[in-house]
């Protein structure tokens, strides 16, 4: 990610007073979109402390047992899985939201990867939050409510990853979680790796595509 340096004075610059900038970074599973938005934060604190705040679309998650009644709990991860409602809901209040002290914060879900659940109210987007990292794999679909997700951020950055690389990450991902290797490669089989493919039919909608290897 030598490139993320380069980016930073820009997205800083987009900062003025009294105008939030949301950047979208979408991607495939495994691509790295948690990795660059905690990059990005952390190097826009070192500039700029307090002004930025990321927030995952994960934290959208249907809990278990709505997907287990729905049928598609071992498709969890798939975009029917999500509340993207109750996302795009989010999005348009953190745009709404004022930057004035007396303005109040939006919160957000944060998801535990470790308990497999959103746990309600996690981040809190304050005035004082200039620049929002949203970051997720959908945010570039073209099926409703996803497509409500472009207009509500101000650029949306898509993450290309070669399946050769990402399928190695997904597998160590789910086996770090608690499954066995065959139980880990089917999961990115039936899943991830579909996913990743109608996520990467969307890219062409994105501000600008970041390619790391």
């Amino acid at each position: 990610m030598k490139t993320v340096p380069t980016l930073i004075p820009q997205l800083i610059e987009r900062c003025g007073a009294g105008k939030r900038f949301v950047l979208g970074i979408a991607g495939p599973p495994g691509s790295g979109k948690s990795t660059l938005a905690a990059k990005l934060f952390d190097q826009i604190e070192a500039e700029r402390p307090g002004i930025s705040v990321v927030v995952p679309m994960d934290g959208f998650h249907l809990d278990n047992e709505t997907l287990d009644q729905m049928g598609l709990l071992p498709l969890k991860g798939i975009p029917a899985s999500f509340d993207a409602a109750g996302f795009v809901l989010l999005l348009q209040s953190i745009r709404e939201a004022g930057l004035t002290a007396e303005a109040e914060s939006v919160l957000a879900p944060i998801f535990n990867r470790g308990q497999e659940r959103s746990i309600q109210n996690g981040i809190e987007i304050g005035p004082q939050h200039q620049l929002v990292l949203v970051e997720g794999n959908y945010l570039l679909l073209d099926d409703a409510p996803w497509n409500k997700v472009q207009a509500l951020c101000d650029e949306i950055w898509y993450i290309d990853v070669p399946e050769d690389v990402l399928i190695p990450r997904l597998v160590a991902r789910h086996m770090a979680g608690g499954k066995s290797q065959q139980a880990a490669e089917e999961k990115v089989a039936s899943t991830d790796l579909p996913n990743g493919r109608l996520v990467a039919q969307s890219q062409h909608r994105a501000d600008r595509i970041l390619r790391f290897g």
